[in-house]
């Protein structure tokens, strides 16, 4: 049965249109989690050759495998044009939100949509689709900053796996040093990933920015994650907005022009507007962040009269 399991996952992972190295589907399948050494691999490429007429190009080691041109096959040469368009936009948008060893086992997938919706691919409407939708940044366009490839696979495992993470990281005012977390939570904001993490020794959640740790490492040493954290809730607070989750009732006057939109998109559930002619007054429950202090300064004199007022723990209103 294991034999069988593996001759089909490596049937489901050998491409159409590219040559594809025993070395490369023993990573996909490592990545899986499935456990093979390259031998293994290899010996199953050569009966699958004979049995299912596989088009080996054995010129040069390492020796390329993929399917003939108008083989059924499995799976990723009957992706359906459907089905292309979900892994294609998935790779897009998720690139960095899912575990990158569950991206690398997916690559067959993902090159095979590429194929399906690429220039040589059939004329169809979901090909068309991806040039029909965008998502468009709402601040001033930033470069992402450099990355280290292997600290974020690194990071990455660690958040899955819930292992301990000791980090070489240099802070936003040039200090560095080492340390031990306890990674929670992974988040994008606009061109920027946050690593959501509890130091070693405290039980509050602290923001590392990914591209500022300068080495990484796995502990084998495992955690059960705080029953008391929730990711959500953190964003809700307004952590990632740099504020401590405390609520304020927020009064502003605003020129029509430049407020219209927030009767489009509130500020809050119980946002209220009055119009006094050439100004709405605008009053709303919000967390106290400093991002609502970025976002207030940016309307420069089009807002005025701005109130804050403390709500406590039951919503009541403080001084």
């Amino acid at each position: 049965m294991e034999t069988t399991l593996l001759a089909i996952e490596l049937l489901r992972r050998i491409p159409r249109n590219r040559k594809i190295t025993a070395s490369e589907l023993h990573q996909q399948l490592r990545d899986a989690g499935i456990v093979r050494d390259v031998r293994t691999i290899q010996r199953q490429l050569e009966m699958l050759s004979e049995h299912f007429h596989l088009v080996r190009d054995d010129r040069s080691k390492p020796y390329g495998y993929q399917w003939p041109k108008h083989a059924s096959g499995l799976s990723i040469p009957n992706l359906s044009l459907q089905e292309s368009l979900l892994l294609r936009l998935a790779e897009d948008h998720l690139r960095n939100l899912l575990p990158m060893h569950l991206m690398k086992s997916m690559e067959g997938f993902f090159a095979q949509a590429r194929q399906n919706l690429g220039p040589q691919g059939p004329e169809s409407l979901e090909r068309e689709w991806p040039g029909k939708v965008r998502v468009v940044a709402t601040s001033q366009p930033l470069l992402p900053p450099k990355i280290d490839p292997g600290v974020f696979a690194v990071v990455c495992e660690a958040l899955y796996k819930n292992f301990w993470l000791q980090l070489d990281y240099k802070n936003a005012s040039g200090n560095e040093g080492a340390i031990q977390v306890m990674p929670l939570g992974l988040a994008q904001q606009g061109p920027r990933l946050y690593l959501v993490c509890r130091y070693d020794g405290y039980d509050n959640e602290r923001l590392l920015a990914i591209h500022r740790i300068r080495k990484a490492k796995a502990s084998t040493l495992t955690f059960k994650r705080p029953k008391n954290f929730d990711l959500k809730r953190f964003d809700d607070e307004g952590r990632f907005g740099f504020g401590d989750g405390k609520k304020i009732h927020l009064t502003f006057r605003i020129r029509k022009a430049e407020g219209a939109h927030l009767l489009e998109s509130p500020l809050s559930a119980d946002q209220r507007m009055k119009d006094l002619g050439g100004v709405y007054e605008i009053t709303a429950t919000v967390t106290d962040t400093a991002m609502l202090e970025w976002w207030l300064r940016g309307f420069g004199d089009a807002i005025s009269n701005v109130r804050r007022r403390k709500v406590d723990g039951q919503g009541k209103l403080g001084g």
